[in-house]
């Protein structure tokens, strides 16, 4: 069947090969729903694309490589679609790749595809291990440049990092905290959605220094795993709150809120202070229905331009430095929740 693109247009977006997404188009047996989804997803990110080919310039493909869970996955593709207009100097096509769980053997296999068939740049939020480390250089050797997100990866050659800076967060959410339980002893809650993301790792390592020096009174419970997504979230929960009577706080640095507030009613316990992170969809209805009390949140649009900034400056396309600076922690409260998602 003929199409608004050519099938070697959709596949190179997709990063899918032309056979398969002949398939796909004209319906054929033996495809999976995901593989329709990523056809789907490159059609309408072409169709979205296809005002700015008129613009002069030279046409660079990005790819941005994220795991973690829809609700944040969204944000960083309605990011990345809003800050592509305020781009003159080129044309950028971002493809995405987005899965709640990603293992290393998927995220080093994804690398792999696209050092195969080439990209001006790699944007990617995903675990820091020894195998993805070594993908990150293996992208770096071959002249494709990462930048990381939102976590940062250790001991490679990448580009830049951009997102929260991670340590200054940690050390607000032990500010709000102490200054909401005082001289109170008791628990404090403090959730991470995996030990592999070294930005949820910064964030601890900086609350557990600062809520000693501010509250020497409480004691942190620290707990990893869950991915963010609700099922494993509340089942890791759950058994890591036996037995506690005395919770004062909560700091959720990975996500799944709302599991985390079920488990707790379930078990009874109600907290003096909440502080989450990110003001998604979901963490937007939770404040304002009174269920979390502070928000520590960062401009992702600008997170997103400067990781298109970082790229443009490495292919000399931009004067923008190639170092983008950390995203300052904003405080939200129930009283000062902007009406939309903030522009960059």
């Amino acid at each position: 069947m003929t199409h608004r693109f050519p099938i070697k247009e959709i596949a190179r977006q997709s990063g899918l090969g032309t056979a398969t997404v002949d398939r796909v188009l004209n319906a054929r047996a033996h495809v999976s729903p995901q593989t329709k989804l990523r056809v789907t997803a490159a059609i309408e990110e072409l169709i979205a694309q296809e005002a700015q080919l008129a613009a002069r310039g030279r046409r660079l493909f990005f790819d941005f490589v994220v795991e973690a869970p829809n609700r944040f996955s969204r944000e960083v593709k309605a990011a990345a679609e809003a800050v592509l207009p305020q781009i003159g100097t080129a044309v950028c096509r971002p493809r995405f790749v987005q899965q709640e769980t990603m293992h290393e053997d998927e995220v080093v296999g994804t690398l792999a595809r696209i050092m195969k068939r080439g990209s001006h740049g790699v944007c990617l939020k995903a675990r820091d291990t020894p195998t993805i480390r070594d993908a990150v250089n293996g992208l770096t050797v071959a002249g494709i440049p990462v930048v990381t997100l939102a976590t940062d990866i250790g001991g490679t050659d990448h580009l830049t990092y951009v997102g929260m800076d991670n340590a200054s967060a940690g050390r607000t959410a032990a500010f709000l905290i102490s200054k909401t339980v005082g001289d109170t002893p008791g628990t404090v809650l403090a959730t991470r959605s995996h030990k592999s993301f070294l930005g949820e790792k910064e964030r601890e390592i900086a609350f557990d220094a600062a809520l000693a020096d501010l509250c020497p009174q409480l004691q942190v419970v620290a707990m990893q795993g869950g991915g963010g997504l609700d099922y494993d979230t509340s089942r890791r929960l759950s058994h890591a709150l036996k037995n506690i009577s005395d919770l004062r706080a909560v700091y959720s640095m990975g996500g799944g809120n709302r599991a985390i507030l079920k488990v707790l009613t379930d078990q009874g316990l109600r907290p003096d202070v909440f502080v989450a992170h990110d003001l998604d969809q979901e963490n937007r209805r939770l404040i304002g229905e009174g269920r979390l009390d502070f928000i520590l949140h960062h401009d992702l649009q600008m997170d997103i331009r400067n990781a298109f900034g970082a790229f443009l400056s490495y292919h000399g396309l931009s004067n923008d430095h190639v170092k983008a600076p950390l995203s300052t922690a904003q405080v939200l409260t129930p009283q000062n929740i902007p009406t939309s998602r903030p522009r960059a």
